[in-house]
């Protein structure tokens, strides 16, 4: 029980890593706002919660936009009186592509939902966080944001740019006891991977190719391994961790 009684939001809860999070805080005694656009997988979860003694209620909520982003945190103080831990999960990958061949829109569309989305989370939820005497942040990064790989620059740039507004937070807002860190995952089997290698030509080689890039260990990454970060993270046993970027890569990095 090492989150009990924390009121957590997780955004991009309905699948993969957020779902995995979302499940894992509950049993380690959370109550858990679930956010995310897809209605039906958000309460999908809500169920799975509520259905093992769990606390949990679903908020749909496109991070992009401002609205949603306060709407979303609003609804969690109404329930729960209160907010101690922000997890800006959500995130795209695609479509992938050089800058020549991205369209504008594109790459505005993953600027807004990767790192647009951790700022409007975080913008409602300081000052909740600083008014109760202070709270957590996550921020979901990657190991693209430590180096980049071909044709995807967008999603290079965002996560970049999370690691950095991750570290800025931080420093920002230490005086209001609130602390900000980020993690970044190398290949995680999540439905985002799983689809790439579905549509692969050759979805076996696509397979092989995703495992070794996690260098040491050679296989994908499990979601429930990122939300142990999470987790971590997330609890008073982190109480001096604060602007850092924590790699759950598989040894993608160690090369």
């Amino acid at each position: 029980m090492r989150l009990k009684n924390k009121v957590t939001l997780i955004t991009g809860a309905g699948s993969g890593l957020g779902s995995a999070t979302a499940l894992l805080f509950a049993r380690e005694g959370a109550r858990v706002v679930v956010a995310d656009v897809d209605t039906h997988a958000g309460n999908g979860i809500v169920q799975k919660i509520n259905g093992t003694g769990g606390d949990a209620f679903f908020v749909e909520a496109d991070v992009s936009q401002a609205a949603d982003a306060e709407r979303m945190i609003t609804a969690a103080v109404q329930k729960y009186g209160r907010l101690d831990v922000l997890f800006n999960n959500a995130g795209i990958a695609e479509p992938m592509g050089t800058v020549e061949e991205i369209s504008e829109e594109s790459w505005d569309r993953i600027i807004n939902v990767n790192l647009k989305g951790v700022f409007l989370g975080s913008k409602y939820a300081i000052p909740v966080m600083a008014k109760q005497g202070g709270g957590v942040i996550i921020n979901m990064a990657s190991v693209n944001g430590l180096f980049a790989i071909q044709r995807l620059c967008a999603y290079n740039a965002s996560k970049g740019g999370v690691i950095m507004l991750t570290k800025s937070m931080a420093i920002d807002h230490a005086h209001e006891k609130i602390r900000v860190n980020c993690i970044c995952p190398g290949v995680v089997r999540t439905p985002m991977i799983e689809k790439y290698i579905r549509e692969s030509a050759n979805p076996d080689e696509a397979l092989k190719e995703q495992e070794n890039l996690n260098f040491v260990i050679k296989r994908l990454i499990e979601p429930e391994e990122v939300a142990s970060m999470a987790l971590f993270l997330a609890s008073d046993e982190a109480s001096a961790v604060t602007g850092g970027s924590y790699v759950v890569d598989g040894g993608y990095t160690a090369i």
